[in-house]
């Protein structure tokens, strides 16, 4: 017997009662003393978006999306993983690997699974097709959440997505990620397991050393003061979660408008926008993964990747492909 299995989502409706009941029973804080995002989502900001998630939002359409997708669910390494299928039609489709980051997750890739998975359908070239395996991290979304330290940081993850190409059967594919998809997928390339052949990313992480910092042109000049500010500025998320994560956990996990102004603000922050992010993406799509986050009561455990991966009293050590 597979040791691979559908997976069906069904949220009670009791969940999205609970949910409502949480979002009128907000407790607002004052507003901001500035016109911009300087202290955080503004709250005219958060209240428009929870009035939408409250009032107009249909999660059931979300969990259509993913049920008609192909959900399954597999265990490696006792941690129960939750990934998305989609065959190609086209016979001698590639199997691309694709990981997600934070604050996303499966569901960020999903204006890309017809266009990778069936190209001619979207005016593209049907031998560009790809079989699509796309899981949820650790602690993440659907997946299970880690029940033990030291296991489940980025090499353990690279373990576990290489077991999972092999129960697919897969003896030839290719990676993708983007931020932890991005380090995980490099770590993947670095490890060179057997089958994978190329990685590809989406954000690349390199820093120069100090010896090539010399003669450098005005433009890098301005990459490098673009980097100084993001880490003057804007890394405090990831040092909560690297340092504090189960602290933070209570907090988001209780609140679902603590839960969405935490993703919120990286959307808007992320995002390649004028100032409105919903000029680029609509408020359904900042939703769903939101609502994936606390659905799932995942705030914590998936901040715990930080943790895991960046703390520097922890060092995560090497896990056996099974």
């Amino acid at each position: 017997m597979s040791i691979i299995k559908p997976f069906h989502l069904h949220v009670p409706e009791t969940e999205i009662e609970y949910l409502y009941q949480k979002l009128d029973l907000t407790r607002w804080p004052e507003v901001e003393t500035v016109n911009d995002w300087s202290q955080g989502v503004p709250l005219s900001d958060i209240r428009s978006l929870t009035e939408y998630w409250r009032n107009k939002y249909d999660w059931r359409r979300c969990e259509r999306l993913l049920n008609n997708t192909g959900q399954f669910k597999v265990n490696i390494n006792g941690l129960g993983i939750h990934f998305l299928y989609i065959r190609s039609p086209e016979p001698n489709a590639l199997p691309l690997l694709i990981t997600h980051g934070w604050p996303g997750s499966v569901l960020e890739f999903s204006r890309v699974w017809g266009p990778l998975s069936n190209p001619s359908a979207f005016g593209g070239n049907p031998k560009d097709a790809f079989h699509l395996v796309i899981p949820s991290l650790p602690g993440y979304g659907f997946s299970d959440k880690p029940a033990e330290a030291g296991v489940w940081g980025v090499e353990g993850i690279v373990a576990a997505w290489t077991s999972l190409m092999g129960h697919l059967g897969y003896s030839r594919y290719v990676a993708h990620g983007g931020d932890w998809g991005a380090i995980i997928t490099t770590a993947l390339g670095h490890a060179n397991p057997p089958g994978c052949e190329a990685i590809h990313l989406n954000v690349p992480i390199a820093f120069p050393s100090a010896d090539e910092l010399v003669d450098i042109t005005p433009q890098e000049e301005a990459v490098l003061a673009a980097m100084q500010k993001y880490y003057d500025d804007e890394i405090g998320y990831a040092k909560q979660q690297t340092t504090r994560p189960q602290t933070l956990g209570y907090g988001l996990t209780d609140s679902p408008v603590g839960q969405a102004a935490w993703i919120f603000e990286k959307f808007h922050g992320w995002c390649d926008t004028d100032g409105n992010l919903f000029d680029l993406i609509s408020k359904d799509i900042v939703l769903d993964n939101i609502m994936l986050y606390w659905l799932s009561g995942s705030a914590a455990s998936s901040d715990k990747l930080y943790w895991e991966s960046f703390s520097p009293s922890f060092e995560t050590p090497e896990v056996n492909i099974p």
